[in-house]
């Protein structure tokens, strides 16, 4: 089951929004959990709304950090949601879904030189664990038909294209010394569009 909060207002740095969260529960590896993702949407949603499903990475979100490329992706689709209307769905599923205790213990093996993927595989997980299910009934709640969505990731494309008709839009950010090799394992390993 999945519960709904009311709408609240989120005056921003990139402009005003509306928010909604929306709490499901969960089970991995044996465990029963509760996930509350948030929606942020522009006042009026347009019949083709730009839409960034973004998983939550509180290291780049929130820290800045500059071993990935999602604080800056965060950013560079409020600014345009903000603009051109839509939404940025935030899924709380930090590390690809592993989590935030498995995702720093991914970072000490990458200290050691294994790559991304690598890490979350030594670590007993799939270089992926993330779920989309929430996304088909955020896409049927707010009665999405269309989109245009902001991804540079195949996978995403190609489980929301089973979801709702879509045209993809590229989601450009900088490249710097610390996530030069963590873009290139995206690219060359799991084939993002950069």
């Amino acid at each position: 089951m999945i519960e709904i909060s009311e709408q609240a207002n989120l005056p921003t740095q990139f402009g005003n929004f509306k928010i909604q969260a929306f709490r499901e529960k969960k089970s991995f590896k044996g465990e029963v959990y509760v996930l509350e993702h948030l929606v942020v949407k522009t006042e009026e949603l347009p019949d083709n709304p730009l839409v960034r499903v973004h998983s939550e990475c509180l290291t780049g979100d929130t820290l800045s950090s500059l071993k990935c490329d999602c604080g800056g992706e965060l950013h560079f689709a409020l600014k345009r949601i903000a603009k051109e209307q839509g939404m940025l769905i935030y899924l709380r599923q930090e590390g690809r879904g592993i989590g935030l205790f498995n995702k720093v213990n991914a970072y000490a093996l990458q200290d050691k030189g294994l790559d991304t993927i690598e890490a979350n595989l030594a670590l007993g997980f799939k270089e992926d664990e993330r779920d989309y299910k929430i996304v088909q009934f955020i896409f049927d709640y707010y009665k999405l038909r269309q989109i245009r969505l902001l991804t540079n990731n195949p996978t995403k494309i190609s489980v929301f294209e089973s979801m709702i008709a879509l045209k993809r839009e590229p989601i450009i950010v900088g490249c710097n010394a610390h996530n030069a090799h963590y873009l290139e394992v995206k690219k060359t390993k799991m084939g993002h569009l950069l």
